[in-house]
């Protein structure tokens, strides 16, 4: 079984990011707009106990995350993903760490870049496009988000919530 371990932005949020993603992003359907906290991975189902549990202690150890949103951006030329980018801040760092530490413990494919992705399998000429009008907006949300959640892969490739834990640390 595929899992990952996200946070969810508000409804505003994800209403902002689905009026983009409805026509730039080939998962749209898939998934809700959202923070990749943890990559999917494959685990055997008999893990799934040790998992929620560990993250039953991350969550028991951290606070309310803020997110500040600010602006579109793209991975090109690596690939053609199209973004809102979600400042990097400590708490964020230190709860990304937290989720890959420990009985978790897991090396990331990639560097931990907050954000969320808006339009994906774009072509060059397109990318730019609506990258070039986003540069336009003045794109900016500012909330706290209060759990994470550990979602599983379904055999079409969709993804639902497995267990929501919120966070009740000091």
């Amino acid at each position: 079984m595929n899992i990952g371990v996200v946070l969810f932005p508000s409804k505003r949020i994800q209403d902002f990011a689905n009026s983009y993603r409805k026509r730039y992003d080939s998962k749209y359907a898939l998934i809700t707009p959202h923070i990749t906290m943890r990559e999917r991975i494959s685990v055997d189902d008999t893990e799934l106990d040790s998992i929620v549990a560990a993250l039953n202690q991350v969550a028991e150890q951290t606070k309310p995350v803020s997110l500040h949103i600010q602006g579109a951006r793209s991975f090109h030329p690596t690939n053609n993903v199209l973004f809102l980018k979600v400042m990097p801040t400590d708490e964020l760092e230190q709860l990304h760490r937290a989720l890959h530490t420990g009985d978790l413990s897991h090396t990331p494919k990639y560097d931990f870049l907050p954000h969320i992705t808006i339009g994906q399998d774009l072509s060059d000429v397109e990318l730019f496009d609506v990258l070039e009008r986003l540069k336009m907006e003045d794109i900016r949300f500012q909330e706290d988000v209060t759990k994470m959640a550990l979602l599983y892969e379904l055999e079409n490739g969709s993804w639902s919530v497995y267990e929501t834990f919120r966070f009740t640390g000091k």
